[in-house]
């Protein structure tokens, strides 16, 4: 028997994944150095790729469960790997070459280029050119007339539903309940083979969940994210929309404390404090969230980000619409989209008068989906086919198109 065998150290069984998906056991004695398994890794998954001595350098192993890029020079044993530990295999990215003073001049003559034109400049290159803004107006005020006019419809609403729910003994209580239903549907969205996935890696769940959600469940892109901010401070914070849940459960409870009480007076205020929180809370929760790739298009033409973003909130985060609005009159403004409707109009009494909207108006998923559809206009369906709120909207949408039409 040779010496090397009897006194060998403990042999690991590891499970080695790639990037692209790949995945094998490699069984090394624990005083193996990184530097080796990442050669013998190098020659499962690449083979032939050893006779450049740079391949080695230019990939990293890292340990999936601390999130740590294993040191060459190291063992296995030094670097606290245990049998069954699962490593990723990722090719390092290159940086980036620096710049040259020639490209960065061609580059800012090409943003001046390409920098969007003004106003004026837009009036002198189309003087000659026949009017059609009236016909181009009208086509675009009736295509937008509904959407326009059921935000202002949602706003009025919102206040009203708040004064009822305000009136309800059970308010707290029930607005746990309705954000408890909101969180379930949430968490039903992920996709559970994805998220084992990640969570078999050794990434904990819940900042597995929020990388799937930011890269539309590609586990390969969310793995690249949990990697990237592994070292981020702001990591493990929440998404929007998730935390006035939270918020609102601790609201419920000081709440029930507070009607509690003693004083019945005294709860009664308490409680009202708190609802008004909630309201507030809730107001926060639904973050509009703008197309990434809508922004960096709309940005390349010229346009300032906080415009950029401006159009798309007021066009549903439709980049052509956004294109137009930025290129016109801007009108909706964004501030006209937190304009109520005539309190006082034939359109809003109605709907007032109409049951089933007088009884959807108490119940806090109501409120909590008006509150949705103000800041995600694209949820509209997802609300529509809502057992709850569907009756609700479908009503406002009828007694809508019945006015329009007289």
């Amino acid at each position: 028997v040779q010496e090397e065998k009897i006194f060998a150290g403990k042999v690991l069984r590891l499970h080695v994944c790639t990037m692209e998906g790949a995945e094998w056991l490699e069984e090394v004695p624990e005083d193996t150095t990184v530097e080796k398994l990442k050669e013998r890794c190098l020659k499962h998954c690449v083979p032939g790729s050893l006779e450049d001595p740079k391949t080695v350098t230019h990939h990293k192993l890292i340990h999936a469960t601390s999130e740590k890029v294993l040191t060459d020079t190291k063992t296995v044993l030094e670097e606290n790997i245990q049998d069954r530990d699962v490593l990723l295999l990722i090719k390092k990215r290159a940086p980036p070459p620096l710049p040259k003073m020639a490209d960065v001049s061609a580059e800012e003559k090409r943003k001046q280029e390409q920098k969007a034109p003004d106003k004026d400049a837009i009036l002198k290159a189309t003087a000659n050119l026949p009017s059609r803004n009236a016909d181009r107006t009208v086509a675009h005020h009736n295509m937008r007339d509904f959407q326009t006019e059921l935000r202002k419809i949602l706003v009025s609403l919102i206040e009203v539903a708040q004064k009822l729910l305000a009136l309800n003994p059970d308010a707290v209580e029930l607005f746990k309940k309705a954000n408890a239903m909101l969180d379930e549907d949430e968490e039903d969205r992920v996709d559970e083979i994805a998220l084992r996935q990640l969570t078999e890696m050794g990434f904990p769940e819940s900042r597995a969940v929020k990388a799937l959600r930011l890269n539309r469940m590609s586990v390969t892109q969310a793995m690249e994210w949990l990697i990237e901010h592994a070292d981020d401070p702001t990591v493990d914070a929440p998404l929007p929309g998730q935390t006035p849940s939270e918020a609102t459960t601790e609201a419920g409870t000081s709440s029930a404390e507070a009607t509690a009480g003693p004083s019945s007076e005294a709860g009664g205020e308490e409680a009202k404090d708190e609802l008004t929180e909630i309201f507030k809370k809730i107001r926060r929760k639904r973050e509009f969230r703008p197309d990434p790739r809508a922004v960096i298009a709309l940005m390349e033409m010229g346009f300032d980000e906080k415009e950029v973003v401006d159009a798309l909130r007021v066009n549903n985060n439709q980049q052509n619409a956004a294109c137009e609005w930025l290129l016109g009159d801007r009108k909706p403004s964004p501030e006209d989209l937190d304009k109520g409707i005539d309190t006082n109009s034939p359109l809003f009494q109605a709907i007032l008068e109409n049951p089933v909207v007088q009884l959807g108006l108490t119940n806090p998923k109501t409120l909590l989906a008006f509150e949705d559809m103000l800041e995600n206009p694209l949820n509209s369906t997802q609300w529509m086919n809502d057992p709850e709120t569907g009756p609700v909207m479908l009503q406002i949408s009828r007694i809508f198109q019945t006015l329009n039409r007289t």
